[in-house]
This record gives structure tokens, sequence and C-alpha cells, in this order.
């Protein structure tokens, strides 16, 4: 090993000791008779100093050093006399001995700081430059140590990792599907997985029993800030299972993240309905750190000629509590943050309970302050709370109302980052209808199997049939979701029928599972956590960038290594992919 020590570890107790140490300039400051550098690796930071005692040529290397030159250094370890005691290595420095520039820098073109001055596009270009920042490293190490307690977790449990194919076989069912031509197959594709659904039921089927897989998944489709064309999952199976087994073992994996990573001690998990989710929140995926559940108002506020509300399917709102000091201007830039085109509100209406006692609405020409006193009763209103109230079709002004309640959560400081509330959503849908192709699509997978009782309801009413699926949501983003398979023949069989498949379209695509569920598969389910999304709530970061080495952009670009890019004709023609794109 060329050091001794790494540039985190040496304290007071380390005096005296001849050390040596590799790392990065991170700055060096010469005050004339004495120089000072701080050398910086992914374990820390150390000062060294050299001063009129040192060697004249040793300091004359030192003054020659930039920012971000690799070197090796080996001194002794003294006291500080100015300490530092915002970093571990604070109390000490190395009295510099012998100094070798191991390779030289150029200029960044950002600082390697915690706050650094390069913008995010920047950043990305030298992304392995902003890996060397403390931010982004810690990021990383948090990233380290949860896979690591993941693992510990589920193997104490009885899981068994397993690897599933990376190249497997395009299907019509989820997000889009990234292809990979196959050279030796002319005219014939892989695709890349969008999990590893099919090949954890086949392993229950072999009687792997418990089966888990810290993975890499891909999706070609549109992203977001929790978005990446490759992500990581949690992936994970059980046979024997019903679903109250599931939500426990993975309550527990949540536990346990939260106590030994982050100190936490969680309560509890309460389960949601998703039409309760749906009719009190707008969302299957609730931020319930906060109250401001959704109220309607049909039943008293329509017949009051106030055509808005007398036309609309549904209208409803949510108490803004103590905000009724909210100023008019306030409330117009509130009404125009909804009518953005990513939201698509029409307008807003709300009434103030002012302290006083007071009603003030802003449709005060159609409802009198008796009529407003219903209104407040419904919203179980006290002076000084702020009502804000959307009307239209349901589905719609539903989501709408959403996005309003979550702004308002923030404004009004109810959205700590610092506070957790882990939630199940179950009971989904097991369909839903797709207006464009006009047909009925899987919420979750074709795999996902529904409630017993509600079978009969395939052919009746299939919107209707409930799923034995379930969502784990944490502070209002979804981490995990899965559940209870099916896992016989005939019933798979009839709900790819249901999704629209003939009885040759399904032998194509899904034969080998449906062939094997004929040798005898054991009732099986299981969940998947997205890895990364975990990792940024840990982190306390509202993009999964960050806890990525390598992401891609919002436009699915590696600015750094320039991907995707073209391929040279003579490897198109190879793969047997023609050139002219129409």
């Amino acid at each position: 090993m060329l050091r001794t020590h790494t540039c985190g570890e040496l304290n007071i107790n380390s005096l005296g000791q001849t050390v040596t140490l590799c790392g990065w300039v991170q700055k060096s400051r010469d005050l004339g008779g004495t120089t000072f550098i701080d050398v910086r690796d992914r374990f820390g930071l150390t000062q060294l100093i050299l001063n009129a005692d040192t060697d004249a040529e040793l300091r004359e290397k030192a003054r020659s050093l930039g920012r971000e030159f690799v070197i090796k250094v080996t001194g002794k370890v003294l006291e500080r006399t100015s300490k530092n005691p915002k970093i571990p290595t604070g109390d000490i420095e190395i009295a510099v001995e012998e100094l070798d520039i191991l390779n030289a820098a150029k200029i960044p073109p950002f600082l390697i700081e915690d706050e650094t001055d390069g913008g995010e596009e920047l950043r990305a270009k030298y992304r392995y430059l902003d890996l060397r920042r403390n931010p982004i490293r810690q990021n990383l190490m948090l990233r380290h140590r949860m896979g690591q307690e993941v693992r510990k977790y589920l193997d104490a449990q009885g899981f068994m990792e397993v690897e599933t194919p990376v190249l497997i076989k395009s299907t019509p069912e989820g997000a889009r599907d990234f292809v990979v031509p196959s050279r030796m197959n002319p005219g014939e594709f892989y695709a890349l997985p969008q999990s590893p659904q099919t090949f954890k039921q086949l392993l229950m089927v072999s009687g792997f029993d418990r089966y888990f897989q810290i993975v890499k998944c891909f999706r070609d489709e549109d992203l977001r800030a929790d978005r990446q064309p490759e992500f990581t999952q949690i992936d994970c199976e059980l046979s024997f299972v019903e679903q109250e087994d599931i939500l426990n073992i993975f309550e527990g994996l949540t536990r346990h993240l939260f106590s030994v990573v982050k100190g936490i001690t969680l309560d509890t998990f309460p389960r949601m309905q998703y039409s309760d989710a749906m009719r009190l929140y707008g969302s299957d995926k609730p931020d319930v750190r906060f109250g401001m559940q959704f109220v309607e108002l049909n039943d008293v506020v329509k017949g009051k000629n106030f055509a808005i509300f007398d036309n609309a399917e549904l209208v409803v709102g949510v108490n803004a509590k103590g905000s009724a000091g909210y100023t008019r201007k306030q409330v117009d830039e509130l009404t125009d943050w909804l009518k953005r085109p990513q939201i698509g509100a029409t307008g807003l209406v709300y009434c103030r309970y002012n302290t006083d006692g007071t009603l003030k609405s802003s449709v005060d020409k159609f409802y009198n302050e008796d009529e407003l006193t219903n209104w407040a009763a419904a919203f179980e209103a006290e002076p000084g709370d702020l009502m804000l109230v959307l009307a239209g079709p349901a589905d719609k002004v539903r989501k709408q109302l959403n996005e309003l309640r979550l702004e308002m959560g923030g404004r009004l400081g109810l959205r700590d980052k610092d506070k957790f509330a882990p939630l199940w959503v179950v009971d989904f849908p097991l369909l839903e209808w797709d207006e464009e192709n006009g047909r009925y699509h899987a919420m979750h997978h074709p795999f996902t199997s529904p409630k017993p009782e509600d079978i009969a309801l395939l052919d009746t009413e299939p919107g209707s049939v409930r799923a034995n699926a379930y969502d784990l949501v944490i502070n209002g983003t979804e981490i995990g979701g899965g559940s209870i398979r099916i896992h016989e023949k005939s019933l798979q069989s009839l709900m790819f029928k249901h999704l629209g498949f003939s009885a040759d379209e399904a032998q194509k695509q899904f034969g080998f599972l449906l062939d094997a569920f004929e040798y005898g598969a054991p009732p099986h389910g299981g969940i998947a956590f997205g890895f990364d999304r975990l990792c940024s709530i840990f982190a306390g970061l509202d993009s999964i960038r960050d806890v990525i080495a390598f992401p891609k952009n919002n436009s699915g670009r590696d600015v750094m290594i320039d991907s995707p890019s073209t391929i040279a004709p003579e490897q198109m023609k190879e793969l047997s992919i023609a050139t002219t794109i129409n």
C-alpha cells in the first residue's frame, strides 16, 4: 500500500507517529513562512503544514501544487494550535517530511466543495469530479450501507439471492422495452427487463421458496425526478404466503433500515383501501404526514344557481388550517399555479373563516353567510382557516386537488423531510380502462391475482374487480409495490383473455409460464422496492439522481460519455438493422 492511513482516521491519539497519506489537494494556503495544504480522500480531510524549518526544496514543491493534484505525503503527526472541531481530524496536522506528486491536474471546471459553483449540466458532464464532493460521496455511502442492511435482513429471513437474465423477451404489457438486436439471430431482438417478474415466479415453481435480488431494471419511459431509464429494485418473491405475511415481512425490512441506518423507530404502518386513498387524498400514494383530507361538498353547495358547482360532477375541497390571512394576491397566485397546463384547473373558489368569526368567500354573490356556515361545518373549520374548493369531473378534479393539497402542505411547512409517515395502500383495482386503445389493462401487471370473491365480476363488471395488490408509500412517494400472484393456468389464461389476448397470443408471449403452472406451482406473492427512491428519501433528496453514481439527465442522456450515440454502418449491417431511418 502506498499509504499507511486514510485522510479521515488520524486524531489526537496519533500524535508523534510518522504516517504516509495519499489523496487530492483540496486547497493550499501560502502564508509566507508557513504553507498549509488540505489533502482529501473519500474518508476525510487532513491538514498538512510546511514551515521555515522545512527543507526549502520541499517547500517550493508544495507551492507548486494546484487543486486536485494527486499527492503522496509522509510526515509526523502534530497537535494543531488552531483546531477545527467540524472535522474528525481537526485536532492534528502533518508536518511534511516527504512529498511526491503522483499526478498533476488541470484546474477543475467547478469548485469541488460541498457548496459548488457548478450547474447541474456542467456537473453531469464531469460526473467523475462531482463524485469527489462530500454530499454526493455521502449519498453513495448511504446507498452502500442500505444495500448491505437489506441483504442482512433478508438473509436472516431465509431469502436466497438469485440472479436472473438481463437479455429477455419483449412483452406488450407495461412500459416500453429497451430492445437489443441479436447478431446470431438476424431480425430478432432481446429486451432488457422492466422487472424480473416472470423469472422470479418460475423460481417459486422451482421450489426456491424465498428469493431476492438487488437488480437493475430498464424502462423506456418519460423521465422525471424519481425516474431513470435504468433503475434498481429490491426484488422479492415468496411461496406459501398470504398478503398479510408479505406486508409484515417487508414492514420489518423498512423498520430495520430506518432503525439501523437512521436511528429512527417508525410508528405504525396503517393500511388504507385504494378507494379511500382516492376519495380522501386524490392519490394512490397519499402523503399522510399531515391531514387536510378532502371534503366532498355536492350536498352542501348545489342548487344555489352557481353554474360551476351545479354542473360539476364533483365539488370538493380542503381546509388549509390557519391560512385565513392569505391575501387576495396570494390566492390569485395560487389560482394561476393551479391553471398551469400540467395541472389544468379552470379556477379556484375560496372561503375565509376570519378570526372575528365572519365568513367571506369568492362567491358571496351566490352564498349568504348562513350557507357559508354550512361550508365551515362540512370542513370542520375554525376561525383563522381557509377553505379551498375545486369543481369538475370527479377523477380530474381529485387529481387537481391532490396537487393543491401537496402545494399547501409545502407552503405551510407540513411536509417535514425529517418526519416519516409510512402507509400500506391495499385492494387496488385489478384493471384500468385505456381510453386511447379502448380496452382494459392490468393496473399492476397481468400476473396479479384478483380477489377470489371478485372473479365472477370479470365478465360483467371488470372495472370493479379488486386485486390482491399492495403498495408501500412513505411521505407521498411509492416506495414499493407487489401482489399475490396467479399460480393456476386456468385463471392466468382467463386473465389474458380479459386483457385482450387470444389463446395463441397468450401462448406465444407467455407459454413458458402457463406451461410451468401445470407442473405444481405453489401459491406465491412478492414485492419490489424502488431502491433508488428509498435511498433518496433516506438522504432527504427530491431527486434520485444524486443517489446514483452515473445517472442520466431528463432526456435520458449520459452527457459525460455522450450516450446514446450512433453506431458505425458496418455494425448496423452486422446486426441486420437498416441504416436508413424514415
